[in-house]
C-alpha cells in the first residue's frame, strides 16, 4: 500500500467517498416511545428493566466517554429478555444497525475521522429517523 493510500481512510472502504456525499435519511431506526418491550404473558405487563423514556436512552448515549458521537439503537426484544437490559443501546452515528450496511458503516466512519469531509447528523428521537449529512470539508 502506498503511503498516500495509507494517509487515506477512505482505502479501506468499500463505497466510493461518492456515495455517501450530500444527506441521507435512515428511517425508523432510533430508539423511540414506540420501540418494541417485552410482555409478561402471566401479567400483561412490561418488566421494569425494559421500561425507558426517549430521554434516558439519549442520556445514555451522550455518557458513553468516545470520540464519536453516539446514538440510541433500539435493542431486540430477545436481547432484552435474555439480557434483561433496557430497551436501547448506545452505537456510533453511523452504525451499521442504522446504515443498513457494514459498507455504510465504513464509509460513513471514514468520512468522520478524515479532515477532508465535513459530517454532521440529526437524531430525531421522536420520528426514529437519523439523518447524516456529508460535504467535502472545502465545500462546507
Amino acid at each position: 500500500m502506498s503511503q498516500e493510500a495509507a494517509d487515506d481512510p477512505s482505502s479501506e472502504c468499500e463505497l466510493d467517498p461518492e456515495a455517501i456525499l450530500g444527506t441521507h435519511t435512515f428511517e425508523d431506526v432510533l430508539f423511540t416511545d414506540d420501540t418494541e418491550t417485552p410482555v409478561n404473558v402471566l401479567t400483561g405487563e412490561t418488566p421494569a428493566h425494559s421500561q425507558a423514556t426517549v430521554e434516558e436512552a439519549k442520556e445514555f448515549a451522550a455518557s458513553i466517554d468516545t470520540g464519536t458521537p453516539q446514538i440510541a439503537l433500539p435493542a431486540s426484544v430477545e436481547s432484552q429478555v435474555e439480557t434483561q437490559s433496557k430497551p436501547y443501546t448506545a452505537a456510533a452515528f453511523f452504525h451499521f444497525k442504522a446504515t443498513g450496511s457494514l459498507e455504510r458503516h465504513r464509509a460513513y466512519h471514514a468520512a468522520h475521522n478524515s479532515d477532508a469531509f465535513a459530517v454532521d447528523f440529526e437524531a430525531d428521537y421522536e420520528s426514529g429517523d437519523l439523518t447524516i449529512t456529508v460535504e467535502r470539508a472545502d465545500e462546507a
